[in-house]
């Protein structure tokens, strides 16, 4: 089977060695997505604008690989607050509430930035 893989450019995946998505066949898995773009933060202190503009990336990979958000199956979910676990699964129904995908929600102790509140990744599966 053929191997994609799908960049967003940002200078993270080289020195790191990974890419935004990888599509193997049908199978779709999105690497774990901050709210950040072009080195700056986006919906700083809000886990909501964080999770919504994540959701938004994800898309966008998952075109790059050529499927779209009806193609998930799985998404995880990861907070550094649960409290904030109310937000984020706000932001998780505007885009899955019809789609339903199995989820997974937990709280982390960090991560790389301490303004990221989210990080997200999926799994995705073409039919075709």
């Amino acid at each position: 089977m053929e191997k994609k893989l799908v960049s967003s450019g940002t200078p993270w995946e080289e020195k790191v060695g990974y890419s935004r998505a990888v599509r193997v066949g049908p199978f779709v898995e999105v690497s774990g997505t901050v709210s950040a773009e072009g080195g700056t933060i986006i919906g700083e202190g809000s886990a909501y604008d964080q999770a919504r503009f994540i959701f938004s990336k994800i898309e966008k990979a998952l075109m790059l690989a050529g499927a779209t958000m009806q193609n998930v199956v799985r998404t995880r979910m990861y907070l550094t607050n649960i409290q904030d676990f109310e937000e984020v699964t706000r932001a998780h129904a505007e885009f899955f509430s019809k789609i339903r995908p199995a989820s997974t929600l937990v709280e982390v102790s960090g991560f790389v930035d301490p303004k990221f509140l989210v990080e997200i990744e999926v799994s995705a599966i073409i039919e075709e």
